[in-house]
């Protein structure tokens, strides 16, 4: 503030106008003290001629002195005024106020002085016998030209300094007053001035701080109301070209940061200008440390930086396919030169192939599983005919256990064929859910009943528990039970005689908890990922049979009823399958 301009304009005139009414006031309060000095003076000397007029007959009729004593009190009584009368020689003759006798001869007052040398002698002094400041006003008495006696008269300062006062009192208010309204009339005028320019600042203030929005316009007149009102329009179409840029600029950062394509812009140099998030995400990058740098340094892979080189030499789109190390991605680099928009720069676009790849690997390995699947049970099939054929049904009991075998084979095929099927279903949406209200331990009981004889050919325990007071679930009661089959006969299978198998329920966070939990044999912890997977068996050499797809078809089903499945096994010590439903 202090170097504001309406300080500097509007304080020189401040200063000015109190310099100016100071003086005024100090000049006044003289001169009216001093017109008050020569009125009370003329007064007085008035009054000393009226009191000389009527000594001079005593002086002639050589009175006494109690005469002109009793003039002098006289004289004080009517004129309010303090009365002496000198001899020539300057003795007091007589004085209202004080006794005569008090006075020295020798004690010359100047005003006396000058009176008994002819003229009219005025004073202000403070008086030796009474202590306090007074005028005194001396004339002389003549008597045919000679100065027979002095005739004073004087009165205290004590009045004259109250009127004085009170009048001094009077300009001094009227002087601030008058200052107060010239100052205020200065910094009105001042800020009427400098109101434009003080809205310029604050609108340039605000451009500074990227407010563009503003719609003040002056309707002054004079040379800073048109510059204001220029510079005014002047920001607002400023203001309109940058909205316009903003909707592109967010338009543009929307597709970036949407896109699933990995982008980077690079000018001729090699230094990255842009980076989207997906990319950043494929090179484990920031944007704050990737803009500015050059390429090599942010990418890391020599393969995208060759492509970068093939562009911007021949100036023409390249494409490559490579794997990122970092982030394990498959993707496609597509360069392309950005000459109408950007000389010297580079668009490189990266499309992420990895779901792709992954999907050709599961379709790959999907054909894969299914024909080595059923490539055991055709080739034994076939081995059976052939044998049949070779003169085995000649022999009747041969061809019946042949037959048997070819008979289990097709089971086999049969019900690959058919979970193949019910997978298929389940994936796609196609299976139907007949959902109802059902009480965990219903389901549990059913499917222990249904478990519990083929548990005992193995010699293995069945049990379970669960607490009286759970909630209940909405399933289809028919697949829920086909998921506990599923993992009962999984644990059957890989759990030794003697063995035992827990199933429980408990309620956690709005969901029902179910766990099969058994003492077999364990999984391995590179298997515990893929346990689920299609066609994914633990052992192949040391597995009993099965299509190593009852789990997926189990995992499928959870998740269709809204619930996740999961597995925590060590070897030699056993696994625990365990499944979720959410509560009704």
């Amino acid at each position: 503030m202090r170097h504001s301009l309406i300080n500097r304009i509007a304080i020189p005139y401040v200063i000015l106008i109190l310099m100016v009414v100071t003086g005024l006031s100090i000049f006044f309060a003289s001169f009216i003290r001093n017109v008050y000095v020569e009125s009370a003076s003329s007064f007085l000397e008035t009054e000393a001629r009226v009191v000389a007029s009527q000594v001079l007959p005593l002086i002639k009729n050589m009175a006494a002195e109690t005469e002109f004593q009793n003039l002098a009190l006289e004289s004080n009584r009517l004129m309010k005024s303090r009365v002496t009368i000198f001899k020539p020689d300057g003795e007091v003759l007589a004085d209202s106020d004080v006794d005569a006798i008090q006075f020295s001869v020798q004690d010359y007052r100047p005003e006396v002085v000058s009176a008994l040398s002819g003229s009219v002698g005025v004073e202000i002094r403070k008086s030796k016998s009474l202590g306090i400041n007074m005028l005194y006003v001396a004339v002389p008495i003549y008597d045919s030209e000679r100065i027979v006696a002095v005739s004073r008269t004087a009165v205290t300062l004590e009045a004259l300094n109250k009127h004085t006062l009170r009048l001094q009192n009077t300009i001094v208010a009227i002087a601030s007053g008058t200052a107060f309204l010239a100052i205020l009339i200065a910094f009105y005028l001042t800020r009427f001035t400098m109101d434009p320019l003080i809205k310029l600042s604050q609108v340039v203030g605000d451009l500074e701080k990227g407010d563009y929005k503003t719609k003040y316009l002056l309707n002054r007149r004079d040379e800073v109301g048109k510059i204001s009102n220029i510079f005014i329009t002047l920001v607002n179409k400023l203001n309109n070209q940058i909205e316009g840029f903003k909707v592109e600029r967010s338009k543009l950062e929307a597709v970036l940061t949407h896109m699933t394509d990995a982008v980077i812009i690079v000018d001729g140099n090699g230094i990255v200008q842009l980076s989207n998030p997906a990319a950043e995400k494929i090179f484990n990058i920031k944007k704050d440390t990737a803009v500015g740098k050059s390429l090599v340094e942010v990418i890391r892979n020599h393969q995208l930086v060759e492509l970068w080189k093939e562009c911007l030499d021949s100036r023409k789109q390249k494409s490559t396919t490579l794997e990122i190390t970092a982030s394990k991605v498959f993707v496609q680099g597509i360069a392309t030169p950005l000459e109408d928009v950007f000389p010297g720069g580079v668009l490189i676009v990266m499309q992420d192939l990895t779901r792709l790849r992954k999907l050709e690997k599961v379709r790959s390995d999907f054909v894969s599983n299914v024909s080595h699947e059923l490539r055991t049970p055709l080739a034994s099939i076939k081995a059976l005919t052939e044998t049949l054929l070779e003169g085995a049904l000649e022999d009747p009991p041969a061809a019946r256990r042949f037959l048997n075998r070819m008979e289990v084979e097709i089971d086999n095929l049969t019900q690959m064929v058919q979970e193949l099927l019910e997978l298929s279903r389940i994936e796609s949406g196609r299976v139907p859910l007949k959902l109802q209200l059902m009480e965990p331990g219903s389901i549990i009981n059913k499917v222990v009943e249904r478990m519990q004889v083929q548990a005992e050919r193995s010699g293995l325990s069945l049990n379970f528990t669960f607490p009286n007071d759970l909630p209940q679930v909405l399933v289809d009661p028919d697949r829920i039970g086909q998921v506990f089959v599923n993992l009962i006969h999984n644990s059957i299978k890989f759990t030794r005689p003697g063995g035992k198998i827990n199933i429980s329920a408990f309620s956690d966070r709005g969901r029902v908890v179910f766990k099969i939990e058994d003492n077999g044999v364990g999984i391995e912890p590179e298997s515990l990922q893929r346990i689920f997977e299609r066609f994914y068996k633990i052992d192949r050499a040391r597995s009993s049979g099965g299509t190593g797809l009852g789990l997926s078809i189990a995992k499928h089903m959870i998740e269709s009823h809204g619930g996740r499945i999961w597995v925590e096994s060590e070897v030699g010590k056993g696994s625990s399958f365990f499944f979720t439903l959410p509560v009704a």
